[in-house]
């Protein structure tokens, strides 16, 4: 396998010609399989490989924090892609699954790379072999990979532009060091077993560095390729997890080294695995110019060897700043460059609000609030308020956080916000084991990573909440409206005169998606105790005074609803009675 750029193996991938391939089952695909239409098309089933599922050992005890790997494996995500599919998943978020230092025991999803262009042994069934032979691990994901295609689902990995893991140590031998705002620290690289040899200060004097230690491919390896300045978060390392300078420029010249070196590996991988997008870990640490020109370089990649429409999104983490997500997605009109960015980012500040507003711990006004400073924030960007869905990739919890939305004492809480989170703008992505009722929560993120199939009757396909979200991905999938329709939050009143988005903690929420003459209406309670009567805003233009609203979900009430579009003032309305936590989509 190849331990460099300039392999002739990266250049026999990275011209393949188009083909059919027969997957492990004996499915005939195409390669490269193709991409989507349209991304909205298909909401994302987010994993971590380590915590999704082992065949081949007893149930994991699920003992909080989670730090250490559970032996989650390729083999036992390929053994539930039925029970993914069945579920209505359209898309499969895979954590990453480069190599990691093999002497680091730690969990940490596969974010400290030490191989660009190798899969992690400890993924597969026997890591040992895979360790000795990477053919054999490149074989088993790429085996993954195919069975999902076969089963009609996309891939898209999670990849690391920012940093790496724990390659070498810092004077005095410390793992971390303090930030050092004056100068680059001594650094000693690591060797296979991960440690740190005092001589090897200087990896370009190394000699035969090993191949499961130092830092590959061998290109990366030079010492001003990284910070060496310590721990910062925005500056320097992530912990133990050591920082590449991206911006590095070679003197006297105009390219940047360390961003053509990770562009072409992504590529390789790309074509190498036949993946349909990229999901970019910390990706607002790196410059915006490079997330822009890595965003771009992967999508004519991708043109170039036949898939239309390869996804990338990154983590912008601003729960306020939308400002800054812009600077990362789409072509800004106001800025002189010929690039676009990444496809989309993920919505931490819609996540935030909604989450906030389904718990009752803020009021529905806040949402539809940030729903209108967001359409001034994108005015610049390409994109009418219809299709700036494309650019958000929505989500209600994910590993990052500490805990999970699911609480067992409000089962109702979560069908009200998995409802809101699929008819909203956006790409709705789960994260894994909602469907089966995970709860995990604490004080650190270990907490809400938990190994689903520790759970009893883990991939129960009968579970309610697997069931909702089947139902609610049927209905999504047949009403276009609801995944490319322009977005409108409703006013509402509770007497009939005063209208406007309630400000009040567990209020009614209220918006529409309207593609072409088609309003869908989204209303929901998120009252734990009191009912509500309120009138609605529709629109005026779509529906004469008298006509009938049906209701489309939940399919318990479907049919005909006692409502109807009437006038009021200038307002055309309808009336609807919720119960607590009651939610109703309407046409």
């Amino acid at each position: 396998m190849p331990r460099s750029l300039e392999d002739p193996i990266m250049q026999d991938v990275l011209n393949a010609q188009q083909s059919t391939i027969l997957t492990s089952s004996g499915s005939a695909i195409p390669y490269p399989f193709p991409s989507p239409a349209d991304w909205r098309d298909h909401w994302i089933y987010f994993l971590l490989v380590d915590r999704f599922n082992n065949p081949v050992r007893p149930p994991s005890p699920n003992v909080y924090p989670c730090s250490e790997y559970q032996g989650g494996k390729f083999s036992g995500i390929k053994q539930q892609l039925p029970y993914l599919r069945k579920l209505g998943v359209g898309a499969i978020w895979l954590s990453p699954v480069l190599m990691n230092p093999q002497w680091f025991h730690n969990y940490w999803g596969g974010y400290g790379t030490l191989d660009f262009l190798r899969i992690e042994p400890r993924f597969c069934d026997d890591p040992d072999a895979a360790l000795k032979d990477p053919a054999a691990a490149d074989a088993e994901f790429r085996s993954l990979v195919d069975e999902i295609h076969a089963h009609g689902m996309y891939v898209i990995l999670d990849i690391v532009l920012n940093h790496t893991g724990d390659v070498f140590n810092y004077e005095g031998m410390r793992d971390e060091a303090p930030w050092n705002d004056a100068r680059e620290y001594t650094i000693y690289w690591r060797d296979g077993q991960g440690q740190a040899k005092g001589e090897w200060t200087d990896i370009d004097n190394i000699p035969n560095p090993p191949g499961n230690g130092v830092i590959w491919p061998e290109q990366l390896q030079q010492n001003d390729f990284f910070r060496r300045r310590g721990n910062d978060g925005f500056r320097g390392d992530f912990s133990r997890m050591k920082e590449l300078v991206t911006e590095y420029l070679i003197p006297g010249t105009s390219i940047y080294p360390v961003r053509n070196h990770l562009i072409k590996a992504y590529q390789y991988l790309m074509a190498r695995f036949d993946l349909d997008g990229y999901r970019i870990d910390t990706l607002q640490y790196v410059e915006a110019d490079f997330a822009r020109v890595f965003g771009n370089a992967m999508r004519e990649f991708a043109l170039s060897i036949g898939k239309k429409n390869f996804f990338t999104f990154g983590e912008v983490w601003q729960d306020d700043d939308e400002a800054r997500i812009a600077e990362f997605i789409g072509r800004n009109t106001e800025k002189d460059e010929e690039f676009i960015g990444v496809d989309a980012a993920i919505d931490f500040p819609m996540r935030k609000r909604l989450v906030d507003v389904c718990k009752g711990f803020s009021a529905p006004k806040e949402l539809a609030d940030h729903f209108d400073y967001r359409l001034r924030i994108l005015r610049q960007i390409v994109s009418s308020h219809g299709d700036a869905g494309k650019n958000y990739v929505t989500f209600l919890d994910n590993h990052d956080l500490d805990r999970r939305f699911h609480n067992k004492q409000f089962p109702g809480q979560t069908k009200l916000a998995l409802t809101c989170l699929l008819c909203m703008q956006g790409v709705p992505c789960i994260y894994y084991g909602t469907e089966q009722g995970l709860d995990g929560a604490g004080n650190m993120r270990e907490y809400a990573r938990e190994a689903l199939w520790g759970q009893t009757n883990a991939f129960n396909d009968k579970e309610d909440l697997y069931k909702f979200i089947a139902e609610l991905s049927a209905l999504r999938a047949a009403v276009p409206a609801l995944r490319y329709g322009r977005q409108y939050f409703r006013p509402i009143s509770g007497d009939g005169v005063n209208f406007g988005h309630s400000p009040y903690k567990g209020g009614a929420i209220a918006f529409s998606r309207i593609l072409n003459d088609k309003e869908v209406l989204i209303l929901a309670n998120t009252d734990t105790e009191g009912d509500v009567l309120i009138d609605v805003v529709v629109d005026r233009n779509l529906h004469p005074e008298g006509s009938e609203w049906e209701v489309l979900f939940p399919l318990a009430r479907r049919g005909t609803l006692p409502a109807y579009s009437r006038s009021q003032g200038v307002f055309r309305t309808i009336q609807v009675h919720l119960l607590p936590m009651e939610f109703l989509i309407l046409s």
